[in-house]
């Protein structure tokens, strides 16, 4: 059954480490570059892993201009950075009445660690007594979706969804929802999360983190490289989009969800393969239709040979080309599927397939006929984009984004629901 009202794209808004904005955003994931350096952010000296994808010289007051930023912490003001973003870039001037109903979803792993992380040395220093009341008001996790809320005066409903690593597409499947129920004509959603010692110390404890560059689908990968940044999508029903006249990136098409329910760090193939299925029917399309996976391409051994598997389930040996931007951006955490939202759109917008850097040597394990995308990014027609998001506790996310057709969609099913 086809859906009677369509979600399309029209705002994109990002604060990484290879750029801030959509242009600088898709100039870096063209260009290959790497966010990826030395900690800044904390002491890591004690840690035998000292890289991340930290956003340099963020300045969240030359970005925001409704909030005031001494009363949020940093993950908050990723989200409220980002979200203005969009919205600007959007070029959608809200009136009242859509205020009323526009809400902000954004997901979060780790949501205001950075502020934990202060609290607990002065706790360990000096005791309870100790602790600043202003950093105790910036660590609730629901002052993300709310700082992006009031940066755009939205006055619909506001979440933060914490599914980890998978949450931005959770959060833009639950808002897609608003708008197709009716709920909303415009929803903003994305993820945002910060570098900190507790999830560095955290992936470390669990022989996760590299010993150098993040290497996605390379035979010699060796773990993530923590990483932060906001990245948030303006959604808005295409009747509503059209009739200003909006630019339209591309259309999300649908989202599936599963719960692998069987190991709170390591995936399941065979639950991955059932979340891209479920995408593929929300959607109204089939295996063959997708151009393009933006995989969630962590870089761990376990994650991406079980990712590979998975979609060898669904595609066989007709494999769409897939590449990982975390290999240029670092993990992200919550945001991550929110910058594979926007890769995703921009390849369909521009053309190409975003590049996996730091690929030597393809691991074979992996079977032959993939694309990882190893080279740099491709000149390629992609009409149809998948997101991945995995996370840990088996949440998987996944978004299906296409191009926007003014007569049909690509995809004829009910949509996200």
């Amino acid at each position: 059954m086809t859906r009677a009202r369509r979600v399309v794209v029209t705002g994109l808004g990002c604060v990484s480490s290879i750029g801030t904005g959509v242009q600088e955003f898709t100039e870096g994931i063209k260009a290959g570059l790497s966010g990826i350096s030395e900690i800044t952010s904390f002491d890591s000296g004690d840690f035998p892993a000292q890289l991340a994808g930290e956003v340099q010289g963020f300045d969240p007051a030359g970005i925001v201009r409704n909030i005031d930023v001494e009363q949020w912490g940093r993950t908050a003001h990723f989200a409220a950075a980002a979200a203005r973003l969009a919205l600007d870039d959007s070029g959608l001037e809200l009136d009242e009445e859509t205020r009323a109903t526009a809400g902000a979803i954004i997901g979060t792993t780790n949501g205001e660690a950075p502020s934990v992380d202060t609290l607990t040395q002065q706790w360990l220093d000096g005791g309870p007594s100790t602790l600043s009341a202003d950093l105790v008001r910036k660590v609730p996790a629901g002052n993300i979706a709310a700082a992006a809320a009031e940066e755009l005066g939205l006055y619909g409903e506001t979440v933060v969804i914490p599914t980890a690593c998978s949450a931005a597409n959770y959060a833009i499947g639950s808002a897609a929802d608003k708008i197709i129920a009716g709920e909303a004509d415009v929803m903003v959603a994305g993820g945002a999360d910060s570098v900190n010692r507790f999830t560095h110390a955290g992936f470390l404890s669990l022989g996760a983190v590299a010993d150098g560059v993040p290497r996605p689908f390379d035979q010699d990968r060796s773990g993530i490289v923590t990483a932060e940044g906001g990245a948030v999508l303006v959604l808005e029903e295409l009747e509503h989009a059209r009739a200003r006249g909006a630019h339209i990136y591309a259309e999300l098409l649908g989202y599936g969800l599963s719960c692998d329910a069987h190991h709170i760090v390591h995936p399941d193939a065979e639950s991955i393969a059932t979340c891209i299925r479920r995408a593929h029917t929300n959607s109204g399309i089939v295996a063959e239709d997708v151009d393009y996976i933006c995989a969630h391409g962590t870089g761990t051994p376990t994650n991406d040979i079980t990712e590979v598997t998975a979609t060898r389930l669904v595609f066989g040996d007709e494999h769409p080309p897939m590449s990982s931007i975390k290999s240029m951006l670092g993990h992200t955490m919550g945001a991550a599927s929110g910058f594979g939202a926007i890769a995703c759109c921009k390849a369909i917008e521009d053309a190409f397939l975003p590049p996996t850097i730091n690929l030597r040597t393809v691991d074979p394990a992996f079977g032959e006929g993939i694309d990882f995308v190893g080279g740099g990014a491709k000149a390629a027609a992609v009409r149809v984009a998948q997101n991945h998001g995995f996370a840990f506790g088996g949440n998987n996310a996944i978004t299906i984004f296409g191009a926007y057709a003014d007569r049909e969609p690509v995809g004829a099913g009910e949509g996200p629901r």
